[in-house]
């Protein structure tokens, strides 16, 4: 059976440029193109500072959204911490309306190394900014009037609109991987997707402890996605493949060598294998990421999911 018979298939947006300038047309046409061959959703991913070419995400989800006319278009993830809830509430209630109701929402807590500084904040508790500005956003995404008041922000009768097109407002989907991080996500989210940067089996491992939870908590599985990213290379020549990831992740992660731990390389047949050994542990949704070649690569996925 194919894999898009069984789940649902996203792909990235190109955002990050290792290898050269920024490419509207490249954009343009895998954009295009992923919509023609069926993905059910394109991505991009959090990305402010760094000193490769990379466009920031919901801007570039906006433009998206003007050209395209089915797939759903998110984020994964924000780290939302280093943000305004009331900034990106109204950035994505104004992207859901401009999609006509595509929008998907990614949030993740981060690290406390992450750049607070150049936010003119402190990581000082942002695990409680965090579950406050959800709070927030889900206020002013579905009431009239919304008051809260906290040591982060106050809010007299703030009103929001538009509201979101969704209802009652766009999916939110949590990232991460620590064991607080999935019992956050079922108490606050509707869906959990698996960080890039963690390995296949690691992200196994944690699918089997997020579904311990939701039977815990008596959440309806089908009101909740699973899905990771993954970072592929299909090619039959595997040294060029992991050389080429490890260049990658060398520039984007600072660490060439977690290519091999963290990606899916290789002939078409031995992607496909892992990729469906992935979604054999019952996942709803994975987001199959190619970081270079992107015209090639996206219509190599595309044959070894079956969308074509």
């Amino acid at each position: 059976m194919k894999l898009s018979d069984t789940i649902k298939l996203g792909t990235s947006i190109p955002q990050a440029f290792t290898e050269g300038p920024v490419d509207m047309d490249v954009v343009r046409k895998i954009v295009t193109r992923s919509e023609d061959l069926g993905f059910e959703s394109l991505w991009t991913s959090s990305s402010v500072l760094g000193g490769s070419p990379s466009l920031e995400p919901t801007g570039l989800l906006h433009y998206v959204a003007g050209f395209t006319h089915k797939v759903r278009l998110g984020v994964s993830v924000l780290v939302f911490p280093l943000h305004s809830p009331v900034a990106i509430a109204k950035s994505f209630a104004s992207l859901d309306q401009v999609s006509c109701g595509r929008a998907i929402v990614g949030l993740g807590l981060g690290s406390a190394d992450d750049s607070y500084g150049a936010f003119g904040l402190t990581s000082a508790r942002r695990v409680k900014r965090f579950e406050e500005g959800i709070r927030v956003m889900k206020s002013l995404w579905t009431q009239s009037n919304t008051n809260h008041a906290n040591e982060f922000l106050r809010l007299e009768n703030a009103m929001m609109e538009p509201k979101p097109l969704q209802k009652p407002h766009m999916p939110l989907w949590i990232g991460g991987g620590h064991h607080n991080v999935l019992r956050r996500s079922v108490r606050l989210a509707d869906g959990w997707m698996g960080a890039g940067a963690s390995s296949n089996s690691d992200f196994k491992e944690r699918v089997g402890v997020i579904k311990d939870m939701m039977d815990e908590s008596d959440r309806d599985p089908d009101s909740f996605t699973i899905s990771k990213r993954i970072y592929i290379a299909v090619d039959s020549k595997e040294s060029r493949a992991i050389e080429r990831l490890g260049r990658w992740t060398g520039t984007v992660y600072g660490n060439a060598d977690m290519a091999s731990d963290i990606a899916v390389w290789g002939s078409p047949e031995k992607c496909s294998e892992i990729l469906n050994d992935v979604a054999s542990v019952g996942v709803d949704h994975l987001l199959i990421h190619p970081v270079f070649d992107f015209e090639e690569q996206l219509e190599a996925i595309a044959e070894i999911c079956g969308l074509r």
